[in-house]
């Protein structure tokens, strides 16, 4: 038991100072890291252990892009989903123009795309997709994921436009034909595997945001992300991982930077924690942050 304790304190040791040295690298962007998320190691794998590589890991989050009812407030008297407004096309401008910026300013590569299923998210990650394979011929990969829909209730769907019979009527196929042929995941599975239940609350919508974007990304972690759903979304990635912030505006494709540190050995890899890259007013997201009261 003890030398069992020993080559674990020791290997903590070491994965401790494998984050310093690589949050202190001048060439990367710096990231604090409070803690190891995952022990995924044996106990013989850790005694046997030669070297760790270490990488980064990317995550994207991203609002939709204009959408048509709320520059035309009669447009839901008259739609067939009403709960569901395509939209603007300068909307679509501004998604691709925002898919052209990224694709020049992140300085990686977007391997993977999800998407809520609402027409708006699918749009603005349709022109997205479609920028960046302009910029960068990188292979981008597109999934439909139902946990990151809109906020499931009245806060969120104005003026009782909901489907009374709670049939929300998503057909995945025909979102998946709006992007370009060849982005599609054929073998990627859904987290959700529905739509969250109606009238969840503020705090169920939250918990929800920040449990699909760290599933998500604990599932693909050697890859680059971009995750394109709706406002709350976006005060989600910014409040769970930076504790201090308040969001206060989130404009259309206004989106944030996550970045975390990965160490691999064979399989398995140690996740570090999400820090929030972005500073406010940046890229259309604006937070203040909360000094902390003096005893």
């Amino acid at each position: 038991m003890k030398t069992q304790s020993f080559v674990r304190i020791s290997y903590f040791l070491v994965l401790v100072s494998s984050f310093y040295d690589l949050c202190h690298t001048p060439t990367q962007p710096y990231l604090s890291v409070s803690s190891a998320s995952t022990y995924t190691h044996t106990m013989e794998s850790t005694q046997n252990q030669d070297h760790t590589a270490v990488s980064y890991q990317n995550v994207v989050v991203m609002r939709h892009a204009d959408r048509l009812d709320n520059f035309d407030p009669c447009w839901a008297s008259t739609a067939a989903r009403p709960w569901d407004p395509p939209l603007l096309e300068a909307g679509r401008l501004r998604a691709f123009q925002t898919g052209r910026s990224l694709g020049h300013s992140l300085g990686y590569p977007i391997h993977r795309v999800f998407v809520s299923p609402f027409l708006r998210c699918v749009q603005t990650a349709s022109e997205v997709v479609s920028a960046l394979s302009t910029v960068d011929a990188a292979e981008v990969k597109v999934s439909v994921e139902y946990g990151l829909c809109e906020m499931m209730n009245k806060v969120a769907f104005r003026n009782d436009v909901a489907p009374k019979d709670g049939n929300w009527g998503f057909n995945i196929t025909q979102l998946e034909a709006m992007f370009p042929t060849g982005t599609m995941s054929s073998n990627a599975e859904r987290v959700d595997k529905e739509l969250p239940q109606w009238e969840e609350s503020f705090e169920e919508t939250r918990d929800r945001y920040e449990r699909i974007f760290k599933e998500l990304a604990d599932k693909y972690p050697a890859e680059n992300l971009l995750f394109v759903t709706h406002g709350e979304g976006i005060k989600v990635a910014v409040s769970s991982f930076r504790k201090d912030a308040k969001v206060y505006k989130v404009g259309y494709c206004g989106y944030v930077q996550l970045g975390r540190p990965i160490l691999k050995k064979d399989q398995s890899f140690i996740t570090g924690e999400f820090d929030v890259l972005t500073d406010s007013d940046q890229t259309g997201v604006s937070y203040n942050i909360t000094k902390p009261s003096h005893q």
